[in-house]
């Protein structure tokens, strides 16, 4: 695509893993210092009613946290409520997903923001329809990937084979780096104290901070704006 934003792709290892809560936390940093920055979610299931429309909690979320950008249907114009693969929703409500529209609304953003974050549904190999994986839509936008993967017990096996996935995926995708989510997870966990080093020892690209839950921030100092693919 021709003059694409700079961006990430952030994708998870699983799902409600925090993608949208380290979406946000890098929309805000990145707001802060001085750069206008996009969200966008290709498409969105598991949404709720409010006022006779379906709304998706994770598109407000970072809409909210970039300041607003556009229109709240600008982040995610693709929504159902059926808590199932989004193409698999849209079939339960007697509608289709529109794979033309997910590529559509990327392109809307060009010349709107300084970096578009694009948070995908599920995880990389997660189906968008009977073609379309998350995977291909990180392929076509050219954006690196951001992982997203939870500290706790079996995350280094995802993690990995998230990795593998990724640099098998055509010539494959480039990866930013691993974000390591605490949230909603048991403090009695003990791979906690193990895993970081585990993926730092195993994994090629770096684990670049981590994320705790209710935090308003990451452990580390991440220059964003630079692992931004452009």
């Amino acid at each position: 695509m021709q003059d694409k934003p700079r961006g990430l792709f952030i994708t998870g290892t699983d799902t409600d893993v925090g993608k949208t809560y380290v979406g946000c936390l890098i929309a805000r940093q990145l707001r802060a210092a001085g750069h206008r920055v996009g969200v966008y979610k290709p498409a969105a299931s598991g949404c709720r009613v409010a006022n006779g429309d379906l709304v998706s909690d994770d598109a407000l979320l970072l809409w909210e946290a970039a300041g607003r950008p556009g229109s709240l249907a600008d982040v995610c114009a693709q929504r159902f409520a059926a808590p199932l693969a989004p193409h698999l929703a849209a079939l339960a409500e007697g509608r289709s997903l529109s794979a033309a529209a997910m590529r559509e609304g990327f392109a809307a953003w060009r010349g709107a923001c300084d970096v578009l974050l694009v948070e995908g549904a599920g995880g990389l190999m997660s189906p968008l329809g009977e073609d379309d994986y998350n995977a291909t839509l990180a392929e076509e936008f050219s954006l690196p990937l951001l992982i997203v993967a939870p500290n706790r017990l079996g995350t280094i096996n995802q993690t990995l084979q998230t990795l593998i996935a990724a640099a098998a995926w055509g010539d494959g995708l480039p990866v930013a780096g691993i974000v390591l989510s605490h949230l909603g997870l048991s403090p009695n966990d003990e791979s906690l104290a193990t895993n970081r080093q585990e993926l730092e020892a195993r994994a090629v690209p770096p684990v670049l901070a981590e994320v705790r839950d209710g935090a308003d921030g990451f452990d580390a100092d991440v220059d964003w704006f630079a692992l931004c693919g452009g």
